[in-house]
């Protein structure tokens, strides 16, 4: 199955999650059957990514959203880590601060756009200003409105003026899970600093996080920068989604290695001469 084409949303199509089961695990049953892809897929990207970084001519942002408790650390520590850190950022968006709320919505989030050879990995990020902010009515519709087309707009500059791919997620877990896994956290000492009062009464909200994020995707999926929906009951299926989508992206840049800056045939001489001379010195 190619998980990139039937997770992606094309462009112009209205999404109902209702119809979209978060227990999908396309053909493998278990985590111990998947194990394999997904090693070879962190394998595939940690030697794509360090391509990405020698050819310096492509950028990758990575966009993670998802109800509390989908997984958006997870697959940072589960599939990012396939990558060489120098050539990762990962950035959280939070509540803005002071300065942030002084400028426009997305002045944050392009401060942290990937530069060319770099992937920035978004935990969150500017699509919070068009879900929370939707969901709790901090704006009016009047400012609201609009965002939908400046994220497209800025996400389009990003693809044509610094050749960025951008893959945006949205890790889709079903409400009896979310409880579930917050359930594991309070049982779980070292998870339970996660663990806030509004995890449970955001609950409340969960049928309005669920119009705000259709919404979301359906006006905000494009060519440039398509949203994937990534059944995320089974943490395994997810990580192994997630990595396929960001492999078959790096392939697709056609990365090439850049030709050597200096004289290779006398480096090999200098070589030789160095060998030649260690080699005498343990003759001694």
């Amino acid at each position: 199955m190619n998980l990139t084409r039937h997770l992606r949303v094309d462009p112009g199509s209205t999404v109902d999650l209702g119809a979209i089961d978060p227990g999908f695990h396309g053909e493998h049953n278990s985590e111990v059957e998947a194990r394999e892809t997904l090693c070879n897929n962190l394998g595939l990207m940690t030697k794509l990514q360090r391509q990405l970084d020698a050819d310096r001519k492509h950028s990758l942002l990575i966009v993670l959203q998802g109800i509390d408790g989908a997984g958006k650390d997870g697959i940072c520590w589960h599939v990012i880590n396939g990558m060489d850190p120098q050539g990762v950022q990962v950035v959280g968006f939070k509540q803005p601060t002071s300065e942030e709320r002084d400028h426009d919505f997305l002045w944050r989030a392009h401060s942290h756009a990937p530069a060319r050879g770099r992937v920035a990995i978004f935990n969150r990020s500017h699509y919070e200003d068009v879900l929370v902010v939707r969901v709790h009515k901090l704006v009016s519709e009047e400012v609201l409105e609009p965002r939908y087309d400046f994220i497209n707009n800025w996400e389009r500059l990003l693809s044509v003026e610094n050749d960025t791919t951008i893959l945006k997620f949205f890790l889709y877990i079903s409400k009896d899970e979310q409880l579930a896994r917050f359930k594991e956290r309070l049982d779980d000492p070292a998870h339970q600093w996660k663990i806030s009062a509004s995890d449970y009464t955001e609950r409340h909200y969960w049928n309005d996080y669920i119009k705000a994020f259709e919404t979301a995707l359906t006006r905000c999926s494009t060519d440039y920068a398509p949203w994937f929906v990534i059944p995320s009951n089974h943490k395994w299926f997810r990580d192994l989604a997630v990595s396929q989508i960001i492999v078959d992206a790096l392939q697709d840049m056609k990365l090439e290695l850049p030709k050597p800056t200096v004289d290779i045939q006398e480096i090999h001489r200098l070589y030789r001469q160095e060998a030649e001379a260690a080699g005498t010195k343990e003759r001694h």
